[in-house]
């Protein structure tokens, strides 16, 4: 079996870094699309589409309208064939940088991922997570090429609220935890080959960097400070856990995010990494993980704020019909459960969750 590795063509992060970016952005096209919910727009990207203009740049600005779907997908499409556009610019959180890579793809255009989060691994791969218009996990769509660029501000990640770096920190937790399953495995990677040894390094530095620095980097987001911390967690958050997951693999922490979304109702006010957290609990519940390593994650979790229990998941009254649905989802052949090293079923997914929720509920003392 072939191993390969991923990467963006180049990723570039620092303090104030949009207002440096043109230099970058200027070798990939000169028609671009910039792509960016309404929030976004108002907090930086109508300032930045300001600053692309006065640099030469032919800009068609289009409002991001929140679900990373088909429908959604088609729509720019088409204004970027209108435009002529040559390039995408996306500003923002996963499922807006997830489209702007299916729309380069569609228009073979090129792609420059500008993350204003560190809230998700999604910047750095070639591939996108795309979901039904009313937000249920429908497929993984798959690239021949990472993106062109990735960019990203701290300053802007740490203007971002605490709980969206919090929420990166979870997802980018799972990377070596999946990891290492599939490597027990000999599975394929996201990139449907065998992992790399740098792949499996850097996911094992990425979950070094976040248990070492990501208390600090949290306590700095909540003063909006960017710091050492800060910079680094940023790093493991959108680079090393955009490699580690792409090249080191997915497993059953985020199917098991995937099962969630098949679910109704408040649980999904949770952020892809909070949905995430508690899959990684489950992962390593389904593992038989030993009460040491078990609880070095629930500690952290715990400490970052992140949901442990159904409960936090707004899940408190989750019947045993709804878990199976979530392990149905999560086992189904599209997903990544087929990564573990040993088969799992609908029903071993609903038990662990349940064991997750209790043994939180008795290390917080809450039973």
């Amino acid at each position: 079996m072939t191993s390969i590795f991923g990467s963006p063509a180049t990723y570039v992060q620092g303090i104030h870094a949009l207002q440096d970016s043109y230099q970058y952005i200027e070798r990939l096209g000169s028609k671009a699309l910039v792509l960016a919910d309404t929030v976004v727009l108002k907090i930086v990207g109508n300032d930045y589409i300001d600053y692309l203009t006065k640099n030469g740049l032919a800009v068609k600005k289009v409002q991001f309208r929140g679900e990373a779907s088909e429908n959604e997908i088609n729509r720019v499409d088409e204004i970027g064939k209108d435009f002529g556009a040559d390039l995408i610019i996306a500003l923002g959180g996963g499922k807006t940088l997830d489209s702007a890579k299916a729309i380069a793809d569609d228009l073979h255009i090129s792609v420059a991922i500008l993350p204003t989060l560190a809230s998700t691994d999604a910047p750095c791969s070639r591939l996108s997570v795309l979901y039904t218009d009313d937000g249920a996990f429908e497929k993984y769509r798959f690239y021949a090429k990472n993106p062109d660029l990735v960019l990203v501000d701290t300053a802007v990640v740490a203007g971002a609220p605490a709980r969206l770096l919090a929420s990166g920190i979870a997802d980018a937790l799972a990377t070596n935890v999946e990891a290492q399953a599939v490597a027990q495995g000999h599975n394929q990677t996201m990139l449907g080959a065998q992992q790399t040894l740098v792949g499996n390094a850097i996911a094992t530095k990425c979950e070094e960097t976040l248990f070492k620095y990501g208390l600090e980097a949290l306590t700095s987001v909540k003063s909006h400070a960017v710091t050492k911390a800060l910079d680094k967690i940023v790093e493991a958050n959108t680079l090393m856990s955009g490699l580690g997951f792409e090249s080191g693999g997915l497993a059953a922490a985020h199917a098991i995010h995937d099962g969630l979304t098949a679910l109704h109702g408040p649980v999904h006010d949770m952020t892809h990494g909070e949905k995430v957290a508690f899959g990684t609990l489950t992962q390593l519940f389904l593992e038989g993980a030993d009460k040491e390593r078990f609880e070095k994650y629930l500690t952290f979790d715990l400490q970052l704020g992140l949901p442990t229990t159904f409960k936090d998941l707004h899940l408190a009254d989750v019947s045993d019909e709804d878990l199976l649905k979530v392990g149905q989802q999560a086992t189904s052949p599209e997903d990544t459960m087929k990564q573990m090293p040993f088969t799992v079923s609908p029903d071993d997914v609903a038990q662990a969750m349940k064991g997750v929720d209790a043994y939180s509920r008795h290390f917080q003392g809450l039973d």
